[in-house]
């Protein structure tokens, strides 16, 4: 599904038309926000955590490669929020990026954590065979790390 793109208008963004969810019904939910200031380009990504680095895939496909080269300066955070359990944790890391050459080891340990062991069962687009020229990897390596859980006692039930 593409992305879809929307501009504030002066009388605000109007019907959000095209999008692929309710997205007034997305936002009511009780999820967390990932925030970036400066410069910075804020996105959701999947990730490995390994020799003390943050792995990501890149590509053509992708701008963060051309951002990074730039200006190596990121912040990520990745969190859990479980109104239910009341659990919430957060890692946030501060550091410098690099593109780095793929590896495709790696890259399978990636995608194991997320689509499972069985690589037959995998979406189509996430198969790693023969040449991976146009894949590179994203590697964070924080400078600091903050963690953090502001787990709660919840208050109310959830269905």
């Amino acid at each position: 599904m593409p992305t879809v793109k929307y501009k504030r208008r002066a009388d605000g963004f109007g019907e959000l038309t095209g999008a692929p969810f309710s997205v007034d019904e997305f936002l009511l939910q009780p999820l967390v926000a990932r925030i970036a200031t400066g410069n910075l380009v804020v996105r959701p990504t999947w990730y490995l955590w390994e020799d003390e680095s943050f792995w990501v895939f890149s590509g053509a496909w992708s701008r963060m490669a051309k951002r990074l080269r730039a200006d190596p300066r990121f912040e990520l955070v990745v969190d859990s929020c479980d109104p239910r359990t009341g659990e919430v944790r957060q890692v946030i890391g501060r550091g410098q990026g690099a593109v780095v050459e793929f590896d495709t080891d790696r890259g399978r340990r990636k995608l194991t954590r997320y689509l499972g062991p069985d690589e037959s069962l995998w979406d189509a687009r996430f198969a790693i065979r023969g040449t991976v020229e146009d894949i590179w990897w994203i590697r964070l390596t924080p400078d600091t790390l903050w963690v953090s859980d502001q787990s709660f006692r919840p208050s109310i039930d959830h269905p």
